[in-house]
This record gives C-alpha cells, structure tokens and sequence, in this order.
C-alpha cells in the first residue's frame, strides 16, 4: 500500500474557508508547518490590538509555554504538524515528559522506560536537565535505563541481575555511584564494573587508519527532509558509524535514501526512494542487508526459532524419535502453523485473541492446549525427555546444552548468544520481544546465511536497550562482518560504537532546517578534532 498526497487540498488536510483565514499572512496549516523553534518566534513576535490582543494573550502564553517545553528537551527539529506513527519512541515518550514538567504537579512518581533512546549525548543532557527538574519539584522519578550520562546522573541505583532472563532476576546493587565504583563493589556488578573503568568496550582488531584510496560507495545530491543536496562517499569493508544530534538528517540519508535505493536495485523493491541524483560504486557490493527494529512477526506463532530457521530442524529432530515413526508422523506434524498437530481451539497460538472493540485486544492462555500449542498426542512424542513444548521453553543457553550433538543448530543458537540473547526463549512470541531484540534475532538470521564477502549491512540503532556488556558484545559480532570484508553501515548515537568505527559520517550541525549537512567526516581522531562536531566534544 502506498500513501499519496490528497490531490484537493495538497496535503493541508483542510479546505479553502478554512485555509482562508490567515494572520500575518500565515494561515492555521503555514502555522503548523513551521519548526517548534520557528513556531515558538512566530507567536512570540505575534503583536495583535484591540479585542484581538485581549483575546489571544492567555491563549499566547500558554502555546509558547508549551512551545517552551518542547524546545527544553531537544525536540525544536520537529514541525508542529508531524505525525505520531513517525515519531521515534524517544521522541513520543518526550512529548509525553513535556506535558507533564508543564502541568507544574508535585509528589507524583514518574515511571519512564529507556528514555534516552535515539538521543545523542548532547540532548541526552537536556533531557537530565529536565528529569532533575521534575524531581526538584518534588516528585520520583523512576528510570529504566542503560545510558552512561543519565546512570551517572542518579540519585540512587538499582542493578538488577547478575545476568539475563533465568539467570537474573536479583538486586545485585543498592546505593549511590561512589558505592558501585568503590573497590568493595565495583567487581560485584557488571555495571560497576563499566562504569569504573575496569572493563571497557573495544573492538579487537580496530585500525584508526584514513580510508583513503579504497572502494567507496557514494550517494549522490541527497536532498530528501533536511539534507542540503549533499554527497556522501561510504568507505567499504569497514564499520561506519552515520552520527548527529536528533533530527539531523541520519534517517534521512541512510534508511529513506540508500537503503530503499540499494533494495530496488539488488531486489526490485517497491519501497519509496529518497530525493537524490544518483549512488556510484554499486559493482563493489552483490546484496544488501537492511536490520531495522520492525517486529519479526505479528502473531504470537512467530518467534525466534521460526524467524531463524532453527526449528525446521528441531521438528526433524522429533519426526526421527521412535515414537513418531511408530505412529507416523513427519516434520509436519510438529509445526504450529498447520492442521495436524497443532491445538485446534487456537490454531497453534497458544493464546486466544478476545477482541475488545474500543481497546487494545487482549491475548489469554488458550483452555485446551493451556499455552503448549500442541494436542496431548503430539506432547507425548518426547526428546531426551522432553516433548516440543518444553523444548520452546527454554533458553538460547539451555537449548544449546541440549542440542550440542546437532552442529547446523548449535551454530544458529550460537549467533543468538553472540548478540546477547542467550536469554531469550526459543518460543516466546514475536509479539512480546522489543525492537531492540527484533533487530538482533534479524542480525543472526543474515549472519547465519552465506557469506559472499560483498554485503552491505545497514544497522539503524542496533544498540537500543543494550546494557555495556551487551554492546561489547555486538561490536565483536559486527567485527567478524567486517573481517570478512563486508561494510556495516551504523545509524548510533552509542559512543562504544562511535569511537570504535573505522570511519564517521557527522551530519549537523543541528536538528531539522539547521541540520541536514555534513559536519566532519574522518576517523574517530579526526572527529575529536572538529570543534563544530558535537559528536567530536563528547567522543
């Protein structure tokens, strides 16, 4: 499906009458459009007589009030009229934090999940600013977070693990930032144990040498959103981190121009192309794969073990048993996606949709299978003592002890481990994983196809919800695409990630109309260098 622009009213949603009525030759949509900064000059300047100024001066104060807000916490790129589907999580949940530092309120406990995300260390600082603000007024502000700066900033901290998923789960840590880093407890605490210092995250085999007479791949006059036609040349077989603050253009260059581009032309794609002239060194690469943070699946049927391919295997693995032999059942019988084997009531889900109307619908463990998705002949046909349901059950970790005889499944559950989901159980539902984990099971699947040595991968934030251990982690798995000569192409804002590429693109030097160009290009020293690049002053 794709969206065109009304042809009657252009996009401005509303009709002439209404369009008609215009102050200081703007009228309600010229208003809209503008930035949130341009909007907060627009009415600030705004000088009206009469009734008109009695009218209009509550209503004045309290738009650029709000306005105020909303430029406090780095979202003055952002146009009064964009839409909310298009809006990053961190952008929404910071309208959301804006509405409530106005409302003024006291003794209130504020809850916010990831905040920082898709933020770059300088708004990353504003937005501490603010959450101190809320606090001052006197209120809790609770934080789920992995970023450095806001963990540093914290009144109190809350480690939770040791590990992950079975093997977390515990309070490891109560106390303020010199306890965590003091010697008695910085070894206690993976966390601690980043934060002083002891363990770091470093690429192996990183070479801060200039790409200079190598291949490149090079887009061409890219004007699409903010982009001030500019050409970006893409150094290949190395990791390169695209940067900038909020809304400089990143997005914009990467993932609504070359990456559509790229897909059109390996694979026909029909996905809308950003505004450019043309994108040079295309013989140097034969695929391209785009990881974004998109779900996996939108049923609960789809999960990890299905979007990766493992569980062709584990059904096969159950269609030899002598059980199933005896009674004749193939692979098929073993899959929740057809009639057969799977539970009936709800066609293999597990779960039964009640659909709710006016709300969200809501998914209930189902009363016949009780959430194995299997019928009770098919659970009787068992595996080193355990039948297909329990075997969806466990963990990354735990699977691959229990599968370590099956060489071409031990190597796809050893991906997932690699990019930090040892966690994860192999049948937990696409619809429960966050983008952050959907991306990284999308990273395992490419890394587990054949390599040709001439991919491209385009990454938009890969370290989303990623603890520091988890990053080091990545990175090492990102070296091994690199090592086998293909490029990894990254939109971060991560630090770990930045400093440890071999080439960065900056785009600035702000957000929206003021950003779209580029500010530096270089190696990591090179960036650091540049006093224009806000990347270079926290790098």
């Amino acid at each position: 499906m794709t969206r065109v622009i009304c042809p009657a009213c252009l996009g401005q949603r509303l009709n002439r009458i209404a369009l008609a009525v215009k102050i200081q030759n703007k009228n309600i949509n010229d208003a809209v459009n503008l930035s949130i900064d341009k909007a907060f000059r627009f009415f600030k300047n705004l000088k009206l007589s009469g009734s008109k100024k009695q009218i209009s001066e509550p209503l004045l104060k309290e738009i650029e009030k709000r306005l105020g807000f909303m430029m406090e916490i780095g979202l003055d790129y952002l146009t009064l009229d964009r839409e909310s589907t298009t809006l990053a999580g961190g952008e929404s949940q910071r309208i959301r934090l804006a509405t409530q530092i106005g409302s003024g309120l006291s003794g209130v406990i504020y809850v916010l999940d990831e905040p920082s995300i898709g933020m770059h260390p300088r708004d990353i600082n504003r937005l501490i600013k603010n959450l101190k603000s809320l606090r001052d007024l006197g209120n809790s502000v609770i934080v789920v977070e992995h970023d450095e700066q806001t963990i540093r900033a914290a009144d109190w901290l809350i480690d939770i693990g040791p590990g992950a998923g079975d093997h977390g789960g515990r309070v490891v840590f109560e106390g303020d930032l010199k306890k965590m880093k003091s010697a008695d407890w910085r070894s206690k605490t993976l966390t601690g144990e980043y934060l002083s210092g002891k363990k770091t995250v470093n690429r192996k085999l990183k070479t801060d040498s200039p790409a200079g007479g190598e291949k490149f791949l090079e887009i061409v006059g890219a004007s699409q959103h903010n982009l001030k036609n500019i050409s970006v040349k893409i150094p290949l077989e190395k990791l390169v981190s695209v940067t900038g603050v909020s809304g400089s253009g990143k997005s914009s260059l990467v993932i609504d121009t070359l990456a559509p581009a790229l897909l059109r032309h390996f694979y026909h794609s029909k996905e809308p192309i950003g505004k450019h002239k043309e994108i040079k060194g295309l013989e140097y690469i034969d695929k391209v794969a785009v990881v974004d943070q998109s779900p996996i699946g939108r049923t609960p049927r789809s999960n990890s073990a299905t979007y990766t391919g493992m569980f062709d295997f584990i059904r096969d693995i159950f269609s030899q048993t002598k059980v199933s032999r005896m009674r004749g059942y193939d692979k098929g019988r073993f899959s929740f996606n057809l009639k057969g084997g799977r539970c009936d009531a709800c066609e293999g889900q597990g779960y039964q949709k009640i659909e709710m109307y006016f709300l969200p619908d809501v998914y209930v463990e189902c009363d016949e299978c009780h959430g194995t998705r299997y019928r009770q002949e098919i659970l009787e046909v068992e595996y080193n003592g355990k039948n297909i349901a329990e075997v969806l059950k466990m963990s990354v970790l735990e699977a691959r002890k229990f599968f370590k005889h099956f060489p071409q499944l031990d190597s796809k559950l050893k991906l997932l481990e690699d990019v930090g989901l040892g966690y994860l159980k192999l049948g937990q539902p696409a619809t429960t994983l966050s983008g952050g984990e959907a991306q990284r099971i999308k990273l395992s699947s490419e890394l587990s196809k054949r390599q040709t040595g001439k991919t491209l991968y385009i990454l938009d934030e890969p370290t989303t919800g990623l603890h520091f251990d988890d990053v080091a982690k990545l990175l090492g798995v990102l070296d091994k695409l690199v090592q086998r000569n293909n490029t990894v192409l990254v939109v971060e804002h991560e630090l770990d990630i930045i400093k440890n590429s071999d080439w960065i693109i900056d785009l600035g030097p702000e957000g929206g109309e003021k950003g779209g160009e580029i500010v530096a290009v270089g190696t990591p020293s090179d960036i650091k260098k540049n006093k224009r690049s806000y990347t270079g002053k926290y790098l």
